[in-house]
């Protein structure tokens, strides 16, 4: 707070962006006085702090976010040693009962590391994407059965203490991950994979009815026809196979890597809208992954010869374009349906948002505006969002002395922002400080500046992709 403040009445700062810039600027509105709740920590992620092989530990970076879940799949991908059933339950054909069928040392040093940063936990049972010809581990187990009495044993270790184990009280336990997503997740048939889902469900519910068990994390939920959704074949059978065979179905998990942040939302929209139809109103949703999508185009990953064009592909992942697209869709998701949600991912493979070495990159960034955002939680009105183009969003802290406005322009051809604050909830000249997270700058803090008046309208240069807060406070005096 020791940084020098530049005294500018506000007609000043007009003039400074006048021209192009206030001739072309997205004209956004806060009201200060417009209560409509609080803003919620959907900025969870999947993985945790620990990665290759304990050499990089990114628990602080955890604890700047203050990630509110993770959901552990693909964990230390692409070789992965924890979490996954076989990396535990090393022997399919041993005793579920017997403490010595399991090898949870790895997994415990995980999870231990992610639990000391504050986060709660989605556990994924089942395993790690496989794109290796050979599938080693994504086959339906030969016994659904004892499976599924190996994952009792694995919530009783981290729920109960069980085999020297732990009382993390992880609520959230998801039955496998994308089984459409064949064969790199699933080499079974959709019946292969209705008995696994209904013996584990089955079976964690008997021993802890209080948890919450769900899944599937399916990769394709359905798509939309001339503005109408059309669920899945394999969503529509787990949905009538549940009502059939009274299976619990506590959370319903999805996912959507795209390049229209306001994609999310619909989805959300026509999910949330088909549980209800179906008979599954109590039935939360889970975005447990979601990721900036290039192009919409999955076509420079994991084809020979084209190692250029896959960096530059992960390096747009990653950079500006990557962090406005999350922060939009972090905004956007807060009048959504969805319950939990988890960016893909906090780890260090190509979808992360850490470099090789474990370096925080753009998208990180952005995830701290938001947590940043997050320390004036009552959130207030605002008018001018576009959500796949530009989202706006704002809160006040309890004791009303400060104002944070999150913004991101993702897609917006103006290169300016008309930020207008109405109903400032104090008296006398204003501080605002603001923060730029684009191509150049990553969540770099700009020289404060004053305004005047209740209602002070702010122009600022904003060329998308970027990503912009700001905190306004009363003067002291």
């Amino acid at each position: 707070m020791g940084r020098a403040i530049q005294y500018v009445p506000i007609t000043t700062i007009l003039l400074v962006f006048t021209g192009v810039i206030a001739a072309r600027a997205q004209e956004l509105q806060v009201d200060c006085g417009k209560p409509i709740g609080r803003i919620r920590p959907l900025h969870g992620v999947n993985n945790g702090p620990l990665q290759s092989g304990e050499m990089i530990d990114n628990s602080r970076y955890f604890k700047e976010i203050a990630v509110p879940y993770a959901r552990l799949h693909d964990c230390n991908w692409p070789n992965p040693d924890v979490v996954d059933i076989h990396a535990i339950f090393r022997d399919p054909r041993a005793d579920p009962a017997d403490p010595a069928s399991y090898d949870f040392r790895r997994t415990d040093d995980f999870l231990k590391a992610l639990v000391a940063t504050g986060s709660k936990v989605v556990y994924r049972l089942g395993e790690s994407i496989e794109h290796t010809k050979r599938k080693y581990h994504v086959n339906p187990p030969a016994d659904p059965e004892r499976w599924a009495a190996a994952c009792v044993g694995i919530i009783r270790h981290y729920n109960q203490g069980w085999a020297n184990g732990f009382k993390y009280d992880i609520r959230n336990w998801e039955i496998w991950n994308e089984p459409e997503n064949r064969p790199q997740m699933w080499t079974g048939s959709d019946d292969d994979f209705l008995r696994l889902y209904e013996a584990a469900a089955r079976a964690i519910k008997a021993k802890f009815p209080d948890l919450k068990v769900g899944g599937p994390g399916f990769g394709y939920s359905g798509k939309f026809v001339n503005g109408r959704f059309e669920p899945s074949e394999l969503l529509l059978k787990l949905l009538a196979h549940c009502r059939q065979k009274s299976l619990a179905l506590d959370f319903l998990s999805w996912h959507l890597y795209t390049n229209d942040p306001a994609e999310c939302v619909a989805r959300a929209r026509a999910l949330r809208t088909l549980l209800n139809e179906q008979g599954f109103s109590s039935t939360e949703l889970h975005f447990n992954e979601w990721n900036y999508l290039p192009d919409n185009d999955w076509g420079p990953l994991g084809k020979p010869g084209q190692a250029r064009q896959t960096e530059e592909y992960f390096a747009k992942v990653s950079g500006a374009a990557g962090a406005a697209f999350s922060a939009c869709v972090l905004m956007n998701l807060q009048d959504s349906a969805v319950d939990v949600a988890n960016f893909y991912s906090a780890d260090i493979q190509g979808f992360g948002m850490f470099s090789t070495y474990g370096v925080p990159q753009k998208t990180f960034y952005a995830f701290k505006a938001f947590r940043m955002l997050l320390d004036t939680p009552l959130r207030i009105e605002t008018r001018g969002s576009q959500p796949g183009r530009i989202v706006v969003c704002a809160g006040t802290n309890t004791e009303k002395s400060e104002v944070r406005i999150l913004v991101s322009n993702y897609s917006s051809a103006d290169p300016g922002v008309k930020l207008t604050v109405q109903g400032l909830p104090w008296k006398g000249p204003t501080v605002c400080r603001s923060w730029i997270v684009d191509a150049v700058r990553e969540l770099v803090a700009e020289k404060d500046i004053e305004l005047s008046g209740e209602s002070p309208i702010i122009t600022h240069e904003l060329k998308a992709p970027a990503v912009w807060l700001l905190s306004l406070t009363p003067r002291e005096h």
